[in-house]
């Protein structure tokens, strides 16, 4: 039996996930969290065999939560789920340690075949996705821009393209607005950029917002 840990602050996502959970008799949902304090607190008292965590948590990013949660066993496999297209956060998530990524929009059987192919030691991405990353190995593209932030400062790039902002970046982040600016001089300083348009048109152009 494969013990899973649905991690993801909205309860009808849960419940979803729950239901196609149950459609199979191979996996059981052992435990549910709504936030990162959660996730770690019962990682602390409990073992899963898999954890799906959504990259949008309230307070400490999804990404946050999957370095501290590698940091506690390395060996853990964590499932990343979200809304967001592939080419925002999954090669972002792989590094980190995630063991595979899905888009919620995928088809309930790819979830199913993804939790049983992570809780077995292996790693699970889309099609589509390996393909990118192929192209990228074979073609040994540099570096862009974005990939040289830390996973709160892309976080806050996208959402400052996404059109939100400082002070609704900081209370959904639960950050001061104080933090939110001092974490967009950095993206700024880093990218060689000088203004909001200048990183909305750049996380356009490359697939960073919906």
């Amino acid at each position: 039996m494969i013990r899973v840990l649905i991690a993801d602050d909205h309860s009808i996502v849960r419940e979803g996930l729950k239901q196609i959970v149950s459609e199979t008799k191979e996996i059981v949902v052992a435990d549910e969290a709504q936030n990162g304090q959660q996730v770690i607190d019962l990682v602390s008292e409990n073992s899963y065999d898999v954890i799906l965590l959504d990259i949008s948590m309230p307070g400490r990013s999804g990404l946050e939560i999957l370095d501290d949660l590698k940091k506690l066993d390395p060996k853990q496999q964590i499932l990343m789920l979200s809304m967001y297209p592939e080419e925002q956060y999954a090669v972002r998530v792989l590094k980190t340690g995630a063991a595979g990524y899905l888009t919620k929009e995928s088809a309930p059987t790819e979830l199913i075949e993804a939790i049983k192919k992570v809780a077995s030691g292996g790693k699970y991405v889309s099609l589509a996705l390996a393909e990118k990353l192929a192209f990228y190995l074979d073609n040994d593209v540099s570096a862009k821009p974005h990939e040289s932030l830390s996973n709160r400062e892309f976080q806050t790039l996208c959402m400052i393209a996404s059109g939100k902002t400082t002070k609704q970046i900081a209370e959904e982040l639960a950050l001061s607005a104080k933090t939110i600016s001092t974490y967009r001089e950095r993206i700024l300083e880093k990218m060689n950029m000088n203004s909001n348009s200048e990183l909305t048109y750049y996380a356009i152009k490359n697939n960073l917002v919906m």
